[in-house]
């Protein structure tokens, strides 16, 4: 699996009801997971599945039949999720009946559809066999798109072409972002991330010194990642991402999805700005958002905000609150700590200056000798204490690889047999003696 091209891509299918979605998503997902059944409208809300195709892996999402006859508080609510899926999705495919043919409800979704900025493959469903479609007379170009595809969801077959068509399109957009990327490849992308209402709205709008975006005390509010070209001194992409919850907390497929799309952003950046409630403190979240940081060796800059609000803010409980984060997460303790208030605009000059100089220690390269100079003495003088006994372990020799971040190979005549524990040491003993202030850093033993 780990060799499978992930794009994150989401595609969504839409229609009327009774078109055979359900079965169509059961068909891509490869298993019975939404419920399938000759009543109309049985699926009420959105279902998501993962499906993979040629060693490219994306999403889809199974919504409830659009009808235009009815207004009540039910299909109210089946439409809003039908719009909320169609705004989450790189790609929508658009389901009808060709043993039914074209009605009005068909003709006001491809209305709703050609509005919205997405694409849209048209897909003809029950196809069962060649007669249905010599038997069909009806034009689906009528319909308004350029291309359709002819399917029979419930034996498959069809859908091979149809998902050659989907992976085209992945890896067309994928080409497109990478170009997009390399026009803006000397303006770094700062994301902030956190919990839900933490403040990160705020933050952007601070920075830009006007609304930018919507700011509420509802947490939730921001749905989807949100890119701001910031001019000023310090030009760099700044991102707002929806806050994160831990899984359990996660109580719809929207935050679940604006979850994704978080850590989807967080790839593309090159800075991230961990924000965290001063009152709140550091909890097991804000631990687990770090540690996915890290895992991705983005830099790493933490914003302890609400500071204006937190009940005793003199110096030694400041240096408390530090310390308390930084013996959390050692041995990556030299990260950047800045105490805030992103509506005051408190504590933030410094921010952005910071960010630019631990972009620059992410591209930190350190000469061969100067490295084995200084850390080969350190490491002779506290060598491994071996998994096993009656093993000497030594290191003999260190590089640095030419890699986008920092990684380091320690040669050794028994690695297998270090602990992990000096590892940390290791990193500990680097951290100490050179700029890495805010960067992760990877650290491998090899046979000597």
């Amino acid at each position: 699996m780990n060799n499978l091209l992930k794009m994150n891509y989401i595609v969504s299918i839409i229609g009327r009801p009774n078109v055979g979605k359900s079965t169509l998503f059961n068909r891509l997902v490869g298993r019975r997971k939404a419920v399938v059944h000759v009543t109309s409208g049985v699926t009420r809300d959105r279902i998501y599945g993962d499906s993979e195709w040629n060693g490219v892996q994306f999403s889809i999402i199974d919504t409830g039949g659009f009808s235009i006859l009815t207004n009540d508080i039910l299909e109210k609510e089946v439409k809003n999720q039908i719009f909320v899926a169609i705004e989450e999705s790189d790609v929508i495919l658009f389901l009808i009946d060709i043993k039914i043919g074209i009605l009005d409800a068909d003709r006001e979704i491809s209305k709703i559809l050609r509005k919205c900025k997405k694409i849209i493959l048209l897909v003809v469903n029950k196809v069962d066999n060649g007669n249905s479609i010599i038997n069909s007379d009806t034009d689906f170009f009528r319909l308004g798109f350029e291309r359709y595809y002819y399917i029979s969801a419930i034996n498959g077959s069809g859908t091979g072409e149809l998902l050659d068509k989907l992976i085209e399109i992945f890896k067309q957009e994928l080409l497109k972002k990478k170009e997009k990327l390399l026009k803006n490849e000397l303006i770094p992308r700062f994301s902030i991330v956190g919990r839900p209402n933490v403040g990160k709205s705020t933050l952007i709008n601070s920075f830009l010194n006007k609304n930018h975006h919507i700011v509420t005390n509802i947490s939730g509010t921001t749905r989807d990642s949100l890119d701001v070209f910031y001019k000023k001194k310090y030009k760099c992409i700044l991102i707002d991402t929806p806050g994160v919850r831990k899984k359990s907390k996660i109580i719809d497929n929207i935050e679940f999805y604006s979850t994704v799309r978080t850590f989807k952003t967080i790839e593309y950046a090159d800075i991230c700005f961990l924000m965290i409630d001063a009152d709140r403190g550091w909890e097991k979240q804000d631990m687990n958002i770090f540690q996915f940081l890290k895992k991705n060796h983005k830099g790493i800059i933490i914003l302890v905000n609400k500071w204006d609000l937190f009940h005793d803010k003199n110096i030694s409980t400041q240096k408390d609150y530090e310390f308390f984060i930084r013996k959390k997460i050692y041995p990556f303790y030299n990260v950047p700590i800045f105490f805030i208030s992103a509506k005051n605009k408190d504590g933030m000059h410094n921010i952005l200056p910071m960010a630019y100089q631990v972009l620059r220690y992410r591209n930190n390269r350190l000469k061969t000798n100067i490295l084995n100079k200084i850390m080969l003495p350190i490491l002779e003088k506290n060598p491994p204490i071996p998994k096993k006994k009656n093993k000497f372990i030594t290191i003999k020799y260190c590089i640095q690889l030419p890699s986008y971040s920092p990684k380091f190979i320690f040669f050794s005549n028994f690695p297998q047999y270090i602990k992990e524990s000096y590892k940390r040491f290791v990193e500990n003993k680097i951290r100490s003696h050179f700029d890495f202030i805010g960067v992760p850093i990877q650290i491998f033993f090899r046979k000597k």
